[in-house]
């Protein structure tokens, strides 16, 4: 048994490093700001969590044959942004400059201009995970048929220069910005642009080996789990309440519950309206459709989700739930494939909940009395980010189709990328294939 004395050692102990070793930092940190840049590094980690997400989504979407390689799509997006974001995005973003910044390469400045009640580290965490939340939507669109190396490359630029460009017109001082345009946090930004180039890179790349039959009505080809599938957007519905209510950067802002509120109504009105309008149009509850309102609710409320009241979440995300529906059905019509559906949730739904902030901002929006001068910044930001998107995007995966190449070969395609892109199955009991012994 242990000791009365050595327990009261032990208590002495953990009070002396609860309350003195706080103290000897207090000349680095005051308290806000200590407890602020502990809620933004919990905010980060929260978003970080959605990359696991995503690559539960978009592997339970698609077929077990390419399973690892959307993990390691998931998994290298993420840490080759990381590093070309920390030494070129960041700055390209944050810095100071007109069309783009032109200071802090490498992290080398101090940034004083941002007036961030945080340490410079804890906010460049932050906006890395967002920055690799944009480039991660890509993958889900162009499985399946995508050549590795390329998308290694197509991460790294959007990390580079495509994410961080909009960004900085939006969140980095400019232009758009200076207009009024409000994407809290980031329909626009982040979603739209992950969006649009999902829209591009699945153009470019062509629909999978028999999609679309020779009438040109596609096949349905189904995803190996539907259970992973949902978990994933468990998680991505959990790492939102990292996503909107961090984007406050301190946990004293007086709205951030109200953030979260919203953010989770809407998601709720997505998932019920489009469980709803697909029972209506297929006879049955369609599972996946629902999975893709409850994200379509996500990303539509995050560019208001600080402006609107609880009532105008919920309009957004079930105005979103519906869309979701109709657009991925659209997209099939012309002949666009896209296996997840992330054109649809967070192209079409992001510009959506954009523009809807300029009806349904409590400060502003047309049904607030405000008029229409905002809904007209949020239409011409929405415009903006989709044309700077398409434009990049279409350059790069037509210079990655010429050059390295953008799609694997037909076989590779048909046996699967894990064993072609990887060094084997992430299933290997359901593709046993022979061993030299």
């Amino acid at each position: 048994m242990i000791s009365k004395g050595l327990k009261m050692t032990f208590i002495s102990l953990l009070m002396l490093a609860l309350f003195a070793l706080p103290a000897l930092a207090a000349d680095e940190l005051s308290a806000s700001q200590a407890i602020d840049s502990l809620w933004v590094v919990v905010a980060a980690s929260f978003v970080f969590l959605m990359q696991a997400g995503f690559a539960m989504v978009e592997s339970g979407f698609t077929r077990a044959k390419n399973a690892g390689n959307i993990v390691m799509k998931n998994l290298m997006d993420f840490a080759v942004g990381s590093i070309i974001y920390w030494a070129f995005g960041f700055a390209f973003m944050f810095g100071i400059g007109g069309f783009i910044g032109k200071t802090g390469f490498f992290l080398n400045d101090s940034f004083e201009h941002l007036g961030l009640n945080i340490p410079l580290p804890v906010f460049l965490l932050f906006q890395t995970v967002f920055a690799a939340t944009a480039a991660t939507i890509v993958s889900g669109a162009m499985a399946e048929r995508t050549k590795f190396v390329s998308y290694l490359i197509y991460s790294a630029v959007i990390s580079f220069i495509i994410y961080p460009v909009i960004g900085h017109w939006i969140w980095g001082g400019g232009w758009l910005s200076k207009l009024g345009f409000v994407d809290f946090a980031g329909s626009t930004v982040v979603h739209s642009v992950g969006g649009w180039a999902s829209l591009v890179g699945a153009a470019v790349v062509g629909p999978r080996i028999g999609k679309y039959r020779a009438d040109g009505k596609p096949n349905a080809i189904p995803g190996h789990n539907l259970v992973i599938a949902a978990l994933g957007v468990f998680i991505l519905w959990f790492g939102w309440f990292g996503f909107n209510p961090g984007s406050t950067l301190s946990v004293f802002a007086p709205n951030l519950g109200m953030i979260a509120i919203t953010t989770n109504l809407s998601a709720c009105a997505g998932a019920c309206l489009a469980m709803i309008v697909s029972w209506i149009k297929y006879g049955k509850p369609d599972v996946s459709m629902t999975l893709n309102g409850a994200l379509a609710g996500l990303v539509g409320v995050t560019a208001g989700c600080a402006s609107v009241s609880a009532a105008g979440a919920v309009a957004i995300g079930a105005i979103a739930g519906v869309v979701v529906i109709f657009a991925v059905e659209f997209f099939d019509l012309i002949k666009i494939d896209d296996p997840v559906g992330a054109v649809s949730v967070h192209g079409v739904c992001g510009a959506l909940g954009t523009i809807l902030v300029g009806l349904f901002a409590t400060d502003g929006g047309l049904f607030y009395g405000g008029g229409v001068k905002l809904l007209g910044v949020q239409a011409l930001g929405v415009l903006t980010a989709f044309v700077w998107t398409v434009v990049t995007t279409g350059i790069l995966f037509l210079t990655l189709k010429y050059t390295v190449g953008l799609r694997v070969k037909e076989e590779e395609e048909v046996e699967g990328l894990d064993i072609h892109e990887h060094t084997g199955y992430a299933y290997p009991d359901l593709f046993p294939v022979n061993v030299k012994l």
